[in-house]
């Protein structure tokens, strides 16, 4: 069973037993094999915690190898340590994991190897091969059946990231970290371990059915424990991961989120004292700091669609050092241009374990925005929608359709794109004026839920 929705923009991604099955993952599995001519060669293979992980992992790898391929299986990763294992061992890569998504969901994500992107007409070509051979075309068999080999990589992902950060000379921190039951709790404890710090966990067993709060940090809702904590334990930092822990939110000592345009900039501006003149990538709904950080020590700014495969294009056309997204994806050139929350977590750590300043204060010079953070809305007719609103703010600001809708004014933004995942369209307004911001907030969302109402 494949149904053609689960083919998204960047992945896979559907409901398991409705949406696609075991035979549809073997035929993505023998589809994957003949798209990338990989018959002879190997691909390495991981999964995150759900609990369709195993059957659907085992079923992929059971059609790419009878295509003739082999499999290096690192069991249990998360989406940044399979990209560490693409890279590590040059490798094309497949992760089994649905980010964010409730339990009943289970996708893929793809990389070249060296954790290189896939390109958008590779995921067209996989989803029209995968659907005939579901609905009983016969796939290419190989002379020579595929081996399977399994390879843990944890040990090897944890000492690279700390080989990548400068964490000498940090004074002792206490750090809430929160899984959310996802694959932070098999990553963190062998990354932050071996640090100057003190550890507190939060959801740290592994569990697919999240019995504690779904695994997607966008949402606030699923930041109050974490937030909590760090009240409660008087930590000075909280690091909360989504699913498959490739992104991580931070959240200061007074239990206040920190946007995650602020930590891009941080990060960006620790590593243009690195190398000055380096190039940041950031997408077309990072904060305006970013841009205006980077240009003020001296680097050049290039903007990415959002998505994590139009971040690593971009990151991989320009060389660049360091990109940062909204939603708290932070991607860096030496970690083959791949996105990472771990290692961003590194970063902050080792930023603020060698400063004398508190989270918060260390943040302060970066918020210079009110944002309005991302809101989402059901809308039947998308492109009439941005027509709408288009036409509203005619002559107010310069419209693009790069991404969506984006109008500019001199001091302020507006967003309205629709999700590469899910069928929602996203909201997103930032302005110098917090005033300002809320007006504007409020007079798309009235467009919106008129329609909606």
């Amino acid at each position: 069973m494949l149904h053609d929705q689960i083919f998204k923009a960047n992945d896979i991604r559907g409901i398991v037993g409705s949406e696609w099955d075991e035979r549809g993952a073997g035929a993505v599995g023998a589809a994957y094999v003949e798209v990338m001519a990989l018959a002879g060669g190997t691909f390495v293979l991981g999964r995150d915690m759900r609990t369709s992980g195993p059957a659907m992992a085992r079923a992929f790898a059971e059609g790419a190898m009878a295509a003739g391929a082999s499999v290096v299986d690192a069991g249990l990763a998360s989406t940044d340590e399979l990209w560490f294992a693409s890279g590590f061992l040059d490798l094309p890569g497949i992760q089994f994991t649905a980010s964010h998504n409730p339990a009943a969901y289970n996708g893929i994500k793809f990389c070249l190897a060296q954790a290189q992107p896939v390109s958008a007409d590779f995921l067209v070509a996989v989803a029209h091969r995968a659907r005939e051979i579901d609905a009983g075309a016969t796939p290419v068999l190989a002379d020579a059946r595929g081996s399977y080999y399994e390879r843990d990589v944890l040990a090897d992902y944890a000492g690279y990231l700390h080989s990548l950060v400068h964490l000498d000379g940090m004074r002792r921190l206490k750090v809430v970290v929160d899984a959310g039951n996802g694959m932070a709790g098999h990553t963190a404890p062998a990354v932050l371990g071996p640090l100057n710090v003190d550890m507190v966990g939060l959801y740290l067993e592994l569990d697919g059915s999240f019995p504690n709060h779904q695994p997607n940090p966008l949402e606030p809702e699923n930041l109050v424990d974490a937030q909590r904590a760090v009240v409660d334990h008087g930590a000075d930092l909280a690091l909360v991961f989504d699913g498959d822990a490739d992104r991580c939110f931070v959240i200061d000592e007074r239990g206040e989120v920190v946007s995650p345009s602020v930590i891009t900039a941080l990060i960006a501006a620790a590593e243009l004292e690195r190398e000055p003149g380096a190039t940041i990538v950031v997408n077309t709904i990072t904060s305006r700091t970013v841009a205006e950080v980077v240009t003020e020590r001296g680097g050049q700014v290039v903007t990415s669609k959002v998505g994590h495969t139009y971040v690593k294009g971009l990151m991989a056309g320009h060389g660049a050092i360091f990109g940062g997204e909204h939603s708290a994806h932070y991607y860096f050139r030496d970690f083959w241009g791949a996105d990472t929350g771990m290692l961003a977590g590194l970063h902050v750590l080792g930023l603020l374990g060698r400063s004398d300043r508190t989270m918060s204060q260390l943040a302060a010079e970066y918020d210079r925005y009110a944002a309005s953070g991302e809101i989402n809305s059901t809308v039947a007719d998308v492109p009439a929608m941005l027509d709408r609103v288009e036409r509203r703010f005619d002559g107010r600001g310069a419209a693009d359709r790069v991404d969506g809708l984006t109008v500019r004014g001199d001091d302020w933004w507006v967003s309205l794109r629709p999700s590469n995942t899910e069928p929602l369209l996203r909201l997103n307004v930032e302005a110098k004026d917090p005033a300002l911001m809320g007006q504007l907030r409020d007079e798309v969302l009235a467009i919106v839920r008129e329609e909606t109402a």
